[in-house]
Parts: C-alpha cells; sequence; structure tokens
C-alpha cells in the first residue's frame, strides 16, 4: 500500500480507498461494493437506519462483522416483522450473542419498525429520509475534510425523532446519509468518488 497522508492509500490492486477502507478485507469490501452506493427501498433503509443505531459508540467494523447475525435475529430486517416484536423477543434477543445485546439499542429498532410501518400513510420511509438530501455534496481531500454532521442530518434527526425513531441523532443520521448515497463523502481521488450516480465525481 502506498499512503496518501491522511488522504487516500493506494491499495495492491492500484485503487485508492480512505484509511478506513484499506487495511480491514471486510471493510475494503464493504467499501467497494456497498458504501455510498443508494438505498431506496424500505427495507434496505430500515436495516441501515437499525445498524447505524447499533453502530452508536462502537467501530463500524464490530457491526459489520456482527450483520449476517443481526439479519437472522431480526428477520433480515423486515419492518413488518421487527415491528411484531414482543418483550419476550426483547429478552431473546439479549441472550443472542451475535449481535449487540443492548436493551436500549434492540427497543429502538423494535420502535424504529413500527415508526417505519406508520410512515407508509406519509409517503413511506424512503421518500421520508430522501427529502432532506442536500442541494450540494462535500468534496473532501483527506479524511479531516469529512464533516461528521450537516444542516440536513440534523433536520432529518429531528424530523425522524418527532416520527418515533430513536438513535438517530445528528451524527448518526450523517453517517447514514453517507452509507445510502445522499451525500458523496468518498475522498475526490478515491477510485470510488461519483460512484452512486447521484452526485458526479467532481463538481462546479
Amino acid at each position: 500500500m502506498t499512503p496518501g497522508g491522511d488522504g487516500t492509500i493506494v491499495g495492491d490492486d492500484g485503487l485508492a480507498r480512505p484509511p478506513w477502507a484499506s487495511v480491514d478485507p471486510l471493510l475494503r469490501e464493504y467499501y467497494d461494493t456497498e458504501w455510498g452506493l443508494p438505498v431506496r427501498d424500505e427495507q434496505g433503509l430500515y436495516e441501515r437506519i437499525s445498524l447505524e443505531g447499533f453502530q452508536a459508540g462502537l467501530s463500524w467494523a464490530t457491526i459489520l462483522r456482527k450483520r449476517p447475525s443481526f439479519q437472522a435475529a431480526f428477520h433480515d430486517f423486515q419492518p413488518d416483522a421487527v415491528a411484531a416484536f414482543t418483550e419476550a423477543d426483547v429478552e431473546r434477543l439479549l441472550q443472542d450473542p451475535g449481535i449487540i445485546r443492548n436493551r436500549l439499542k434492540i427497543r429502538a429498532a423494535i420502535a424504529n419498525a413500527r415508526a417505519t410501518v406508520a410512515l407508509r400513510d406519509k409517503g413511506g420511509l424512503v421518500e421520508f429520509v430522501w427529502q432532506f438530501q442536500p442541494m450540494a455534496t462535500p468534496q473532501p481531500v483527506t479524511h479531516a475534510d469529512v464533516p461528521t454532521q450537516s444542516p440536513e442530518s440534523v433536520a432529518l434527526s429531528k424530523a425522524l425523532r418527532k416520527e418515533g425513531f430513536s438513535f438517530v441523532g445528528p451524527t448518526t443520521m450523517f453517517a447514514l446519509m453517507e452509507a445510502i448515497g445522499m451525500i458523496d463523502t468518498h475522498l475526490v481521488d478515491s477510485h470510488r468518488r461519483g460512484s452512486s450516480g447521484v452526485w458526479p465525481a467532481t463538481e462546479g
């Protein structure tokens, strides 16, 4: 690997990636094939919101390694199935070593499933979230240039809370916006910059 300071690192395949996606094979695969690509289906978006909530205070690598277990435990993040979970399910999940056993986060995932179902009467979760897409996207050269929140992530956080969601703070929602392609925070010389189809590789 060829380091680029706080910028990208060129891997042995000749492709430039940010430092966080340059060492761990699992993170590298996630970065190359999924992170930053648009998510416009209810189940997929609910999963991303749930996983971002579980990630709070932890590393994303931890969540990614446990993702298959999360998908099994939460019925592949089908909102209707999770919305029907009871207190017995909460206790069952607290005994599952494959996931993050945090009672508040588990209950939040269930509450968020119910809120997702309720949002169908208002156009659905996807339309609700994507209405907060900003007019412009960051153009970071180094990792230090990437913001941790934005006016839009603050507004999205408030709006989701109003609809009954939890563990959806402004920083968590900014991470969601990055992950689902609503903004493009790929470093400008990354091989993935502009890959979402939502934003061009460069602006202006």
